[in-house]
């Protein structure tokens, strides 16, 4: 269920706790939009890297409207009840990427001010933790939910949106409950999944992790993040993770034995394509009495009825599936034709060609570069809309490059 939120309002003075990725990267941009930032943390050394990095000051000064908690999620339930205690008149907020088990143990403790509390979760993030992986763009175009309820002070929704607005965040409005099922079945089992593609990595040879090509990398790619971030985000939202994960497991399960019903028969299927031929003793040639069912369908396809069905479709639903994911800046899904070129590896490569595309004022929706295995060059696939890529094949090949529609 989606929540009503109020317009926006900028807030003057902000105050930070936790100066990791999400905190010093908010601190930068809060800082570039004009307002008073500052920063605490548990350690001194990561607080003055924060500050040297945004420009913020070091620790509370005077009295903030806005309190943001962005500590790993195992402690923001204490710092938000800390917080908003130090200061009775702020409005607290946090980044923690679950809500239901924060805001149970707020209420369970009885905490006052509880109607100052928004929950917060910019939907952001990088495979590097920490102050020096911070960037100032980290939430631009970026989803921000706040998770509002009955006892929310209006005026405190209102200036947590102005902090996800001044930071560039597409501000999105869900119950605590709502929050923790999306974010189990877009982020949470998603990087479970990545996780266990990524370890039985570690048991093939080195021959083999050879041939990894961009697809995998593709679907391991945050299988690199933090074990213990994860971790806690991880047992703070199980309910939701488990439901998604027993439907995932029962997919999988379908998909397993099909692919053990054709394993098995396997031999017994080449020997039917070897002899389909032609039809021996007794048999009947196609339009002939008796050939009927007995030669329909694939070669062999009788010795595991249905399994290459639960193959396709599970292949299909997939495809269902990625059609809904967002397109650029959060717009529907677009089509684009994708244009490859064959880039040297040597410096400077990639600046000529982009250069060679601005030239021809064409703007690039998306890009992959892939490395050729033992190659001096790699694949540069650059996704333009339909109408314009006839005129980048022309542009680029004129130029020299070496190009592939």
């Amino acid at each position: 269920m989606r929540s009503r939120l109020p317009d926006a309002v900028l807030p003057q003075r902000v105050h930070i706790i936790g100066s990791g990725l999400i905190g010093t990267s908010l601190a930068m941009a809060l800082v570039r939009a004009g307002i008073s930032v500052s920063v605490a943390d548990a350690s001194p050394t990561h607080e003055a890297l924060a500050a040297d990095l945004s420009g913020a000051m070091r620790g509370a000064v005077g009295a903030p409207e806005v309190v943001v908690v962005a500590t790993p999620p195992d402690v923001t339930a204490d710092v938000v009840a800390g917080a908003l205690g130090t200061w009775p008149r702020a409005t607290v907020t946090d980044v923690a990427s679950v809500k239901r088990v924060v805001l149970g143990q707020l209420r369970a403790r009885g905490v006052a001010g509880i109607e100052r509390y928004v929950g917060g979760h910019p939907m952001a993030g990088r495979e590097k933790s920490g102050a020096i992986s911070a960037r100032i763009d980290l939430f631009e175009g970026r989803p921000w939910v706040i998770t509002t309820t009955a006892e929310t002070a209006v005026g405190g929704a209102a200036l947590v949106m102005g902090i996800a607005g001044a930071a560039g965040a597409v501000v999105r409005a869900l119950s605590p409950d709502d929050h923790d099922n999306a974010v189990a079945a877009v982020s949470h089992v998603p990087q479970v999944a990545a996780s266990l593609v990524a370890a039985r990595l570690s048991e093939l040879s080195e021959d083999a992790v050879g041939l990894a090509g961009q697809g995998l990398r593709d679907v391991t790619r945050i299988a690199a993040s933090d074990p213990l971030l994860w971790t806690q985000i991880l047992a703070g939202n199980a309910p939701a993770v488990v439901g998604v994960l027993r439907a995932l497991t029962d997919d999988l399960t379908r998909v397993v034995e099909a692919l053990e019903a054709l394993s098995e028969n396997e031999f017994d299927e080449r020997a039917g394509e070897a002899g389909a031929g032609e039809p021996g003793e007794g048999e009947s040639r196609a339009g002939e009495p008796g050939a009927g069912d007995a030669g329909a369908g694939e070669p062999g396809s009788a010795l595991a009825p249905g399994a290459r069905r639960v193959l396709a479709e599970a292949i299909a639903a997939g495809n269902t599936g990625h059609a809904r994911i967002p397109g650029k800046h959060g717009a529907a899904p677009a089509a684009y034709t994708v244009v490859t070129v064959l880039i040297p590896d040597e410096p400077g490569q990639l600046g000529r060609l982009f250069q060679d595309v601005g030239d021809a004022g064409i703007n690039l929706e998306e890009l992959n570069l892939e490395h050729n295995l033992g190659q001096p060059f790699g694949q540069l696939e650059l996704s333009v809309l339909p109408g314009v890529a006839g005129e980048l094949v022309e542009t680029l090949a004129a130029r020299g490059w070496r190009v592939h529609d």
